[in-house]
């Protein structure tokens, strides 16, 4: 069967033997006024496919501009950027969203939910742009959603679900294209503790049987040590790459933290507003 996230479009392949991305010498230069800020100083950084990557750094570090890039939402003033060993620096506006829409997922701290859609037609949107018909939408919503553990609760509303059960909605969105690159930024920022855990436990599942690649932005470092790899950033550059050692295992972790439910506390709170 056809697969939907990919109707009538053509994806290029990879080139074989090359890392899911690599950037050389990358710079980003942004003009305000007369005024030149250097948000990037020449990062070079390689990240191989299936690996789980946690970048950090201060505000102002640089990592937010370097996400952007590696998303295809902007281009570098200077430097390479290569995508499963395609040269993509200096493509058309065009042509870096044909690459979101095939290659990459993006995660985000605020969810970004439409608040009057159904957790199914939050999934879905990124087919309905694409033109995939209806049943082929919701075969694979369904699918994505029963990925991150909301069977059942394909019809409820973002007010209906909790936080993190939000955030398991924008993380089946991310997968509906089958992305081999998974972006998040901050996924865990709104979140409680516990359900912190529940969303990294999804990210090293999906990093482990799909081998998705992920680029994970936090400030905070025991959620960086669920990566395989930490980067930090500053002024622009590569201050630290270091394997994780005694790496956190969500899957190993969730039981020890109690029986309580935040989310259904969560829930009961949106049901009695």
């Amino acid at each position: 069967m056809q697969d939907p996230a990919h109707h009538g479009v053509v994806v290029e392949p990879s080139v074989p033997g090359s890392p899911a991305i690599e950037v050389r010498d990358l710079h980003k230069t942004y003009k305000l006024g007369e005024i030149q800020v250097h948000a990037l100083r020449g990062i070079s950084l390689a990240v191989e496919a299936g690996e789980f990557v946690a970048i950090m750094g201060m505000s102002g570090s640089g990592k937010s501009t370097f996400m952007n890039l590696i998303g295809c939402l902007d281009r570098p003033t200077r430097g390479t950027y290569c995508l499963d060993g395609r040269d993509v620096s200096r493509v058309s506006k065009r042509d870096r969203s044909r690459i979101r829409n095939q290659k990459i997922g993006f995660v985000f701290q605020g969810f970004n939910l439409l608040p009057r859609t159904s957790a199914l037609e939050n999934a879905e949107l990124p087919l309905l742009y694409a033109g995939v018909g209806r049943k082929q939408r919701i075969e694979r919503a369904s699918e994505v959603l029963r990925a991150v553990g909301l069977a059942g609760r394909e019809r409820h509303h973002p007010s209906q679900l909790s936080g993190g059960q939000q955030q398991r909605v924008a993380i089946a969105r991310a997968l509906i294209n089958n992305p081999s690159i998974l972006l998040a930024d901050e996924p865990t920022g709104n979140l409680d503790s516990r359900t912190s855990v529940e969303i990294m436990e999804i990210f090293q599942r999906l990093n482990q049987e799909r081998r998705l690649t992920i680029l994970l932005v936090t400030h905070e470092e025991d959620i960086a040590r669920y990566a395989h790899r930490m980067v930090t950033f500053r002024d622009g550059r590569v201050q630290r790459d270091t394997p994780v050692a005694d790496r956190s295992l969500a899957a190993r972790i969730l039981p020890t933290l109690g029986a309580a439910d935040v989310e259904a506390a969560e829930e009961e709170n949106h049901e009695g507003a």
